[in-house]
């Protein structure tokens, strides 16, 4: 379903969906390319809706952002937006935002978020042929527009490219820098040749590690989508569920969601299995793009000493060397990727708040946040362990 007309001008039209599927995937995959993350298709994003993920009840209202030519209907732009009641499965913090709102009698909630639910990964978020940046202004003021008109406190854009960030950032949206652990590959034939460029004390370790894996008779299997069985994402779901359930989490993905995934993206997952006597102890889920390859989810049925490390950094950057694939992105958060060659990498996100006072205040607060965020990025970097003519 479509909902009202949003904002209009003399060329171009912006409505706003309640499904991914009101367009078309041929529609909506011609902004996207090769080196686009799997997470902005239109076949990830209706999943989502289809298998009970986002939608009702769930705090993910669906509300993408559409602009439309005068005369045709075919979309010029996509922004992908949700309606959010909560600012859970967003990985941009912003509960002490939502909090001083509160101590103020201000509704913080509903709020606008255009991001990938539950996917902490650096996109495109404005959607439109290149470069196209008119059309991608008259989004970003239709999103404007939108909020305007609607009890909504703020706009948040979430892990932008650096075209994306500094249009927001003109549009007098306020920028926010964290960072994630990224591998980049220099073009390594195989995994000694990585380790080589170490420091023999890292490099000792790492073997260590992998010999530990070893040692306990842990043998590794890839599976694509096509080679992959319905067992094995029952198997997948369920090592989500036991890991979610061990640190305390929310299991936003439904068994449906994992049972689907291999017919909606079949060229874009994998499916990384361990096994001893083939026995199944661990299984992790990674998809990939024409350049790039992203860990999202990892579960083990048995410890084994160095078994996460193994399955979650070596095996698969292992699997990039191979592919030649340029970067492994291993997820949010995670110090102990530093030491396992994964090279601190800035994210960005934008903000827009509607109440003038808090938004002067969120202002200073990022100021001195970017200050502190830079300085610890820096001192992650000399932090590197690579030899000092390596990497």
């Amino acid at each position: 379903m479509e909902t009202q007309q949003s904002e209009s001008s003399a060329t171009l039209t912006a409505r706003s969906l309640t499904r991914t599927s009101a367009v078309t995937a041929n529609e909506w995959n011609a902004f996207l390319n090769d080196d686009d993350a799997p997470f902005l298709k239109h076949e990830f994003l209706s999943l989502l809706e289809d298998s009970g993920c986002v939608g009702p009840g769930t705090g993910w209202t669906p509300c993408h952002l559409v602009i439309e030519q005068a005369g045709d209907k075919a979309p010029a732009g996509i922004v992908p937006l949700y309606l959010k009641e909560h600012s859970y499965g967003e990985y941009v913090f912003d509960w002490a935002w939502a909090n001083a709102y509160q101590q103020h009698d201000i509704a913080y909630y509903p709020k606008l978020v255009s991001g990938i639910p539950f996917t902490p990964v650096t996109t495109r978020k404005l959607l439109a042929p290149q470069p196209a940046t008119h059309v991608k202004r008259a989004l970003i003021k239709a999103l404007q527009v939108f909020a305007q008109a609607n009890p909504i406190s703020s706009i948040h854009a979430l892990f932008l490219d650096t075209m994306d960030s500094s249009l927001f950032e003109n549009a007098g949206y306020l920028t926010r820098k964290d960072h994630q652990f990224h591998w980049n590959n220099e073009g390594y034939v195989d995994f000694d040749h990585y380790l080589s460029a170490f420091t023999s004390k890292r490099r000792k370790t790492i073997r260590a590690e992998r010999r530990q894996v070893r040692d306990a008779g842990v043998e590794f299997c890839w599976l694509s989508a096509e080679e992959s069985r319905e067992a094995d994402w029952v198997m997948m779901y369920q090592s989500y569920r036991n890991t979610i359930a061990e640190h305390g989490g929310y299991p936003y993905l439904t068994e449906t969601f994992f049972l689907q995934l291999p017919n909606r993206l079949p060229r874009n997952v994998w499916l990384l299995r361990g096994a001893i006597d083939g026995k199944v102890i661990c299984n992790a889920l990674y998809f990939t793009s024409a350049k790039s390859l992203y860990g999202r989810y990892w579960g083990a049925s048995q410890y084994v000493p160095c078994l996460h490390f193994e399955t979650c950094y070596y095996q698969p950057i292992a699997f990039a060397i191979e592919h030649q694939l340029a970067t492994f992105e291993a997820g949010a958060q995670g110090i102990h990727k530093l030491s396992r060659g994964l090279a601190p990498t800035v994210t960005q996100s934008a903000h827009w708040l509607k109440h003038p006072g808090f938004y002067d205040a969120v202002d200073r607060y990022l100021q001195e946040e970017r200050r502190e965020q830079g300085q610890y990025t820096r001192l992650l970097n000399e932090s590197l362990p690579f030899r000092k003519s390596g990497c």
